[in-house]
């Protein structure tokens, strides 16, 4: 989210059931959530060490994903100080790919990390400073977040949600907006915390992408896929989600009409991953997209992959099948 809204008065409070538009066809699960991205970078050690040292994440795959060999395996990185070493982030080296652009390419504009509570945002606000990191910042009413860019210019949100009994709406929409964030209450609720690592209860949040067409994006992850709009009212955008949430998906059209998607040569998002319940869900979902004509590839018989109408991939899985 770039820009500020005016947000009409009176709100209303956003009690559960009291917002957001359904999808046409059945509802993905309140339980959905999300499961790792898949980038690929041009220099996996460089990537490695930013991932580490910048978002405190760890690596979880094989040693030899660090060596950034042109045959290196990939690098599957999970929260520092998550025990169940779920991945958030699969890094794929191509090397000499061309950096991610500011502007102009459809795509992912950026991926989003949830931090378990707003302590942790602080501490990490407190641990980007002191290493020198530039973030941009944006109050958007239902959360706290900041930006920054990895080292082939992918774009990364990191953020802390606020309760959900502090969200509004207006009529049925959601409400969201992007204004100044306040850094000093922010860093007193921190308190004397240090950042050592991404903490235990950090997911990937959301996933925000560059479109050609808002409306073809609703039909494709709402009416197809399942979820529901939550937001549609911001400039040239539109949010999604499930199960209640503000956005698992954000889509805008700021890259403007002449955007093109990203190439084989470019650091790009490679997929990224709805993780569902059980299987009856993917094969429901996987039923839906197939009938709104678009191409599915089954992976196995518990997950599928399927492109969005601008050439991203998401993969839907079981939610254990996302984390191997």
């Amino acid at each position: 989210m770039t820009e500020s809204v005016l947000h009409p008065s009176p709100a209303a409070p956003a009690t559960p059931g009291s917002y957001g538009l359904a999808p046409r066809g059945p509802a993905l699960p309140d339980a959905t959530r999300l499961g790792p991205v898949a980038l690929q970078v041009a220099d996996l050690a460089r990537s490695v060490r930013f991932y580490e040292t910048v978002l405190g994440l760890r690596v979880v795959s094989p040693d030899g994903a660090r060596d950034g060999t042109p045959d290196a395996a990939p690098a599957m990185l999970a929260a520092a100080h998550d025990p169940t070493d779920r991945p958030l982030v699969v890094l794929h080296e191509r090397p000499g790919a061309r950096p991610a652009p500011a502007r102009g390419r459809l795509g992912l504009y950026h991926f989003a990390i949830l931090l378990p509570d707003r302590a942790s945002l602080g501490a990490f606000v407190r641990h980007a400073a002191a290493l020198g990191v530039s973030l941009g910042a944006g109050d958007h009413l239902v959360s706290e977040a900041f930006y920054l860019h990895d080292p082939d210019g992918l774009g990364i949100e990191v953020y802390a949600d606020r309760p959900r009994d502090a969200w509004r709406r207006r009529g049925r929409e959601l409400l969201m907006a992007t204004d100044p964030v306040d850094v000093p209450a922010l860093l007193a609720a921190a308190g004397e915390a240090v950042w050592t690592g991404a903490p235990a209860g950090t997911v990937v949040g959301h996933v925000h992408l560059h479109v050609g067409d808002l409306d073809a994006a609703g039909a494709f992850y709402g009416d197809a896929l399942g979820f529901t709009r939550m937001v549609w009212g911001y400039p040239g955008a539109l949010f999604l989600g499930a199960g209640g949430y503000h956005h698992h998906l954000g889509t805008n059209v700021w890259a403007g009409a002449a955007a093109r998607p990203a190439g084989d040569d470019d650091a790009r998002l490679l997929a990224w991953t709805i993780a569902l319940p059980a299987r009856a869900d993917v094969e429901a979902a996987a039923a839906r997209v197939a009938a709104a004509g678009h191409r599915v590839a089954r992976e196995g018989d518990d997950a599928f992959a399927v492109r969005d109408p601008w050439g991203t991939t998401v993969r839907v899985a079981v939610a254990d099948r996302e984390e191997r």
